[in-house]
């Protein structure tokens, strides 16, 4: 593959991971603004919808935005700029508003417990920071440790898609995964994403 196929391919193959959870979103927020059918798996979010809809409006644009500040004639011009405007409140919306909903919601058994919250409450904290820190070295001219904490962001943002893949074994088994099994598959995605983004740092 030519250098120029790599440069397209790694785009659009994020923006095809991010669509994954993003039409999942969507189909959320339907559910939201039609009022139904709510039932014992979603009523939390009739209840309190506010950061539900914060998440998944957040986590749309960042994830499809973000996919192009990795194209590296983008980043060259003003683009990158202009869209890392848009995408660090973003970035922060999808962060804070995962925190809140660990925190705020009632979740199902099979869907909590101390070591899958700990891992939500990381992973927005962790992020949260990235940004924090990726915006704070651009404002210092430190370019490299910016690409290196951004990469970090998009990476964790981006485990909802990745998980996608790690419950596969489960639906092709027929299984319902219970509270480990979807721990497992939860931080498997999201240690396969932090594997890659530091690869991907170490590499470059």
């Amino acid at each position: 593959m030519t250098t120029v196929a790599r440069q397209r391919a790694l785009p659009l193959g994020l923006v095809l991971l991010a669509l994954v959870p993003s039409v999942a979103g969507g189909v959320r927020l339907g559910q939201l603004a039609g009022g139904g059918p709510v039932t014992p798996d979603n009523v939390r979010f009739f209840d309190l919808p506010v950061p539900v809809v914060a998440h998944i409006a957040g986590a749309v644009i960042y994830g499809l935005v973000g996919a192009f500040q990795f194209v590296p004639s983008l980043r060259r011009g003003s683009w990158h700029r202009r869209a890392g405007r848009v995408l660090l409140p973003a970035g922060l919306v999808v962060a804070l508003s995962g925190i809140w909903m660990t925190l705020g919601y009632d979740l199902p058994a099979t869907d909590s417990g101390p070591v899958i919250t700990a891992l939500r409450l990381a992973t927005g904290g962790v992020m949260a920071v990235a940004l924090v820190l990726g915006f704070a070295a651009v404002r210092r001219r430190d370019f490299r440790t910016h690409r290196a904490w951004m990469i970090r962001a998009y990476a964790l943002a981006m485990g909802a898609g990745t998980q996608v893949f790690t419950h596969l074994p489960f639906a092709f088994a027929g299984i319902t995964p219970d509270a480990t099994g979807r721990t497992i598959a939860m931080g498997a995605g999201w240690a396969i994403n932090v594997a890659v983004a530091e690869w991907v740092i170490r590499r470059s």
